[in-house]
């Protein structure tokens, strides 16, 4: 395995790069949700972004040929199962417990960081993750910590597994490119997509109207509004992801990890300009030990490249 060199402030800018385009674009899943299903979604929107990443590779010349394909596969079938788990406990629990569950993320990223790898992990960023974690929470709302079941459990089971691929993009996949780890991706989301779509064809199941029907949904005829905004998501999806990809690459795990805590506020300030929707008190201070989780990590990354200048 070649070493790869740390680059933590560059991974800082493409994460809150990948944030914002993020957080613009799964503000419009609302609009989807209305009219078409989850699994549909994931099969429109994947085989948009791969015919747009296929015409990138052709005209950047990208390589998409992965050199480790079992290793792609593997990081890819990990993620893609996140995802399933992931939204699948959105039909039954609240989303910020939901939520909630999935960014426990960055702490499993430091357990298998350290147990199954052997980094070592200092207190910095320890701290860093437990002050990123508490600001998840009031970000998310009391709601976020009640309703312990074993249902509770998928969500955080997500979060594992979702940490697991990240680690996995550095650990098992340095020499790939992002494009190719991207490509994988949306395979995976697409698969995952069709098998869900032929599901409920064969067995239909009752759907409730509008936004409420996401994921019980199968395949419809689908408006034009569907089309365009899943044509942004998947363009949006593609230049997000692939930075988000690129930047687990270039720095350890546990630090991409917290920095991409990020994206909570990053949506929250895209709610507020689309919708107009306004964050209480404790969500701010919670932004606010979100933001600094990060700079945390970030200096002390600064830090450390000057002490080996």
């Amino acid at each position: 395995m070649l070493a790869t060199k740390d680059r933590t402030l560059a991974a800082a800018a493409l994460i809150f790069t990948y944030a914002m385009i993020i957080g613009f674009t799964d503000n419009y899943v609302i609009v989807i949700a209305k009219e078409t299903g989850l699994w549909q979604f994931h099969f429109t929107r994947t085989c948009m972004a791969l015919c747009l990443l296929g015409l990138a590779a052709v005209l950047l010349r990208l390589r998409l040929r992965p050199v480790n394909l079992r290793a792609v596969l593997a990081r890819s079938a990990i993620h893609g199962l996140a995802m399933v788990i992931y939204f699948g406990a959105l039909a039954f629990l609240p989303v910020a417990l939901v939520a909630a569950g999935l960014f426990t993320a960055p702490i499993f990223v430091l357990l298998i960081s350290r147990f199954a790898y052997g980094h070592a992990i200092g207190p910095v960023r320890i701290f860093a993750v437990a002050i990123g974690f508490l600001g998840v929470i009031l970000v998310l709302g009391p709601e976020a910590m009640s309703g312990a079941s074993l249902a509770a459990l998928l969500p955080v089971i997500a979060g594992a597994m979702y940490a697991m691929g990240n680690i996995a993009t550095r650990e098992w996949c340095p020499e790939e490119s992002a494009e190719t780890l991207l490509a994988g991706f949306f395979l995976a989301l697409g698969t995952i997509g069709i098998i869900g779509m032929t599901a409920l064809t064969l067995w239909p199941i009752a759907v409730p109207e509008g936004a409420d029907g996401f994921l019980q949904r199968g395949p419809v005829w689908a408006s034009s509004e569907f089309y365009f905004w899943t044509f942004v998501q998947a363009a949006g999806s593609l230049l997000g992801v692939g930075m988000m990809i690129r930047a687990y690459q270039i720095t350890d795990a546990s630090r991409a990890s917290v920095l991409e805590y990020i994206i909570l506020p990053a949506s929250a300030f895209w709610s507020y300009m689309i919708w107009g929707q306004t964050l209480t008190p404790l969500a701010v201070v919670g932004m606010v030990l979100i933001v600094a989780a990060g700079a945390m990590i970030a200096l002390r990354a600064k830090a450390q490249e000057a002490d080996y200048a």
